[in-house]
């Protein structure tokens, strides 16, 4: 398992009471990636930039995938870019490669045959262990985690002990990322109530 894939079934399991954004949960999926190519050693952090590292293509299709879209040579990718440009519709391809090996299944919503399907998780191992991971606190899932508004937002005193600056400085990257998103959701919101203003007049 990787910890994209953990990030995407704890953000389904149980379906949150806010439910997560989309588009926060992509950036952080691609945060989430990042540190899973970094732990595997295909790529290294130099500063803010991805810099390619071993040969090795990791197993999982998605992150193999990821690894593939590696700026190979100069100048490389800042994170930030990496976030932005990974993280394009990233949820949506978690959700297909998952539903793809049986992990999530559809179901209809309401009592009409016809109704809208959702997805939920089956309960497989892979679901157990990621479970398993984010009750037993492990600090690199709950600060991704956090970062799309899952759990409880934690203090300065509170914050999980990372343990490496690269990592610590990849999260902090998503969290920017998120809140830059939500941000522009809010620019948008304001410029589309002024316009509905404009067009009911006085």
């Amino acid at each position: 398992m990787t910890t994209a894939k953990d990030l995407f079934i704890i953000a389904m399991d149980p379906a949150p009471e806010h439910p997560v954004g989309q588009g926060d949960l992509s950036l952080a999926l691609a945060g989430a990636e990042l540190l899973d190519l970094l732990d595997a050693g295909t790529v290294t952090v130099d500063g803010d930039l991805v810099v390619p590292g071993g040969s090795s293509v990791p197993d999982d299709r998605l992150l193999a995938a990821a690894a593939a879209g590696i700026t190979r040579q100069p100048p490389h990718e800042r994170i930030e870019d990496w976030l932005w440009r990974r993280g394009r519709d990233l949820a949506a391809a978690y959700q297909d490669a998952l539903e793809e090996d049986g992990e999530l299944t559809r179901k209809r919503s309401g009592l009409l045959p016809f109704g809208p399907k959702e997805v939920e998780l089956v309960d497989t191992p892979a679901r157990r262990r990621a479970v398993a991971r984010r009750d037993e606190g492990d600090p690199v899932l709950a600060s991704l985690a956090s970062a799309v508004g899952l759990g409880d937002e934690p203090s300065d005193a509170a914050e999980p002990s990372l343990g490496d600056e690269t990592v610590t400085n990849v999260v902090a990257t998503v969290h920017e990322a998120v809140m830059e998103l939500e941000a522009v959701r809010q620019r948008r919101t304001i410029e589309n109530t002024a316009f509905a203003n404009v067009w009911r007049g006085p």
